[in-house]
């Protein structure tokens, strides 16, 4: 399956002129920027970033770029998957739905690393970033629904060609560089769905990061790729994607049309997947429509796709009840924060209460449900039924965000920590990458 058109669109999406990304997209960068200090900072103390960050300092290497958690700098592409991997740790980052994955997780470290490097600005590593994750977007449409539903993981896959946008644009490559670094990072792009529920899913976030910051490296030193690694014979689109619909994908490209308009922010420490349901369920709560002990029984319809993702029938771990619709429901309905990180433990499995209301969800797949959305019917004792349903592709004014987006970093990391941020990231056009540099390291 031949992609003809992808590569030099790429090229040019990569090349854009600062002055022609929207101001709604540099707006909601800037959200994706503050969310992914919180989440970076918040993650820091998981296992898996631990064992990372410990394999980085173990390495050594010139040290130039931030590792969040570690008091020493790292090379570029050891701090990015470091930083990529403990982003993704607590899973509380973006995602857009049309990617099929998370977009910051795996593309701003790429661009601090190599911001740092570079000496940039703060707004040239925003800019970067903006632009690297609208090349994950546009490349993981190309690769289309097919790819996701085979097992590979969007963040990682499509979203090491949007690191390697940041980190190549902060480098300074020009055109044939830019060829040259996506060629390559085809052959290292990589992750997959299999991984879900254990450390691997956000270690492919940082392999994401990281194989963007080594791919620019390498097209900067001169490196030598096949000439089309991306849309060619045997390219990654020919190799990883069942049909590819470049026409649809590349429709209305930048500077016209920003697919990263579209991203949206986890309010709910779990998989996005599951965070419509919640929010019928909640707005159900709050009118005073779910009282626990009324359910007899719900029945979910989702889209298929989120079947493989999030429909652990007997989570056994807190890592995997963020991938439950039945016990996230039991959760909602009997008043368990979703919110909170620490809420996601061992013991929650066992919960007799929770597991008992869990048994009563049945879940089913119904293409006719979008991807953002979720329909429920409850059936309350005596026969009554109720009809939920919410879509999270209904847009969010900003101030609403900004509110939630505050909220949950108090919530993570204190509310003296996140205003000190929320106050950078407003200041942003001040500062420079090795000040995001410092913010992330605490």
């Amino acid at each position: 399956m031949i992609a003809h058109q992808t590569l030099g669109r790429l090229v040019d999406l990569a090349a854009l002129p600062a002055a022609t990304l929207s101001a709604e997209a540099q707006a909601m960068a800037r959200f994706s920027l503050f969310d992914w200090l919180v989440c970076a900072r918040a993650g820091v103390g998981e296992p898996v970033s631990a064992i990372v960050r410990g394999l980085v300092a173990e390495e050594g290497g010139r040290p130039v770029a931030t590792v969040a958690g570690n008091p020493a700098k790292a090379p570029a592409r050891a701090a990015a998957l470091a930083n990529g991997t403990t982003s993704h740790a607590l899973d509380y980052d973006d995602t857009h739905f049309a990617h099929i994955g998370h977009l910051s997780v795996g593309v701003l470290p790429a661009a601090l690393a190599a911001g740092e490097q570079a000496g940039a600005s703060a707004a040239a590593v925003a800019e970067a970033f903006l632009v690297g994750a609208e090349a994950a977007c546009r490349i993981g449409m190309v690769l289309g629904r097919g790819h996701y539903e085979r097992g590979f993981h969007q963040t990682a896959t499509a979203g090491a060609f949007g690191a390697t946008v940041a980190a190549g644009r902060l480098l300074g490559l020009d055109r044939a560089g830019m060829r040259m670094a996506f060629s390559l990072v085809a052959t290292r792009a990589s992750g997959l769905k299999s991984q879900f529920g254990t450390m691997g899913k956000p270690f492919n976030a940082g392999i994401a990061a990281a194989n963007g910051v080594e791919a620019a490296l390498l097209a900067k030193a001169g490196f030598v790729s096949a000439d089309d690694g991306v849309g060619g014979p045997q390219g990654f689109v020919d190799t990883h994607a069942e049909s590819a619909d470049e026409a649809a994908a590349w429709a209305g490209p930048p500077p016209g049309r920003f697919l990263f308009e579209d991203i949206k922010y986890k309010l709910h420490a779990c998989c996005h997947g599951t965070h419509a349901m919640i929010e019928a369920l909640l707005a159900a709560r709050r009118a005073g429509d779910l009282p626990a002990d009324a359910v007899e029984a719900v029945a979910l319809r989702t889209n298929p796709r989120w079947l493989r993702v999030c429909d652990v029938k007997a989570p056994k771990t807190g890592l995997e009840a963020k991938f439950s619709y039945a016990l996230l429901a039991a959760m909602v309905m009997h008043g368990v924060d979703t919110a909170a990180d620490g809420t996601y433990t061992d013991a929650l499995t066992s919960d007799p209460a929770l597991v008992a209301l869990a048994g009563r969800v049945t879940v089913a797949g119904d293409p006719a449900v979008s991807d953002t959305a979720a329909e429920l019917v409850l059936t309350l004792a005596g026969g009554r039924r109720v009809a939920l349903s919410h879509d999270l592709a209904a847009a969010v004014p900003h101030d609403v965000l900004a509110a939630g987006l505050h909220a949950k970093a108090r919530a993570l990391l204190g509310a003296a920590e996140a205003d000190r941020l929320w106050a950078a990231v407003e200041d942003l056009d001040r500062l420079r990458a090795g000040d995001l540099g410092a913010l992330l390291a605490g």
